[in-house]
């Protein structure tokens, strides 16, 4: 019996959307988008930062040398601001009150930085949740085995328990050979609620919908 659902953060809760952010900055040349997504977004250091072993101070410095100068500003913003303006993917706010007055236990395992510390309690949501395991506090991140074990050792939770939702299958397919229930999440909230309702989990409505 599944008692425990337990949510990604980026792209299932809240958008992550580099596009948007380089938006944000102005940044409307191909080759500079293309440049700034390469050097920041997807590389080493980003993954380092999500691993806990390189802060925004130490990425900056590693990754400003390989910025033309006129888009160092915009880098650096990027860096440290691109988390300030974020948006809940639709419907999973009110998904996960359902779930929670339903009586389901909520947690959240994700991949990120030191800075989900800062934006994550922003979210109405966040005070949803039961409990919280961020790659960067435990320098593992999905879909290594470990992090699932010493997910479920924390909370004291039996993996069969446990349903995790995960945009990329790789992670999902990690929680499902540790045990645990696995659903992949594309996007769409009610397609997400029927693979729940399949897996036995009882959804209390809210008020006012059907």
């Amino acid at each position: 019996m599944i008692r425990n659902i337990v949510f990604d953060m980026g792209q299932v809760l809240i958008r992550f959307d580099p596009g948007r952010f380089l938006d944000r900055e102005g940044v409307t040349d191909p080759a500079d988008r293309q440049l700034l997504m390469r050097e920041l977004f997807v590389s080493a250091e980003w993954a380092m930062m999500d691993l806990g072993i390189m802060t925004e101070e130490t990425a900056e410095a590693a990754i400003l040398p390989r910025i033309p100068g006129a888009l160092r500003e915009k880098m650096k913003r990027l860096l440290w601001h691109w988390a300030d303006e974020r948006e809940m993917i639709p419907g999973m706010e009110e998904l996960a009150g359902e779930l929670k007055s339903s009586g389901y236990k909520l947690y959240l395992l994700s991949n990120a930085s030191m800075a989900q510390h800062r934006y994550w309690p922003r979210f109405p949501v966040s005070g949803l949740f039961d409990g919280t395991l961020i790659s960067c506090d435990v320098h593992v991140v999905k879909p290594n085995p470990e992090i699932y074990r010493l997910f479920t050792e924390r909370f004291s939770l039996k993996p069969e328990e446990c349903v995790f939702i995960d945009d990329a299958p790789p992670n999902v397919a990690a929680a499902i050979g540790c045990g645990w229930q696995g659903i992949v999440f594309h996007g769409d909230r009610e397609e997400l609620e029927q693979k729940l309702l399949r897996k036995g989990v009882l959804i209390r409505k809210a008020a006012g919908e059907e």
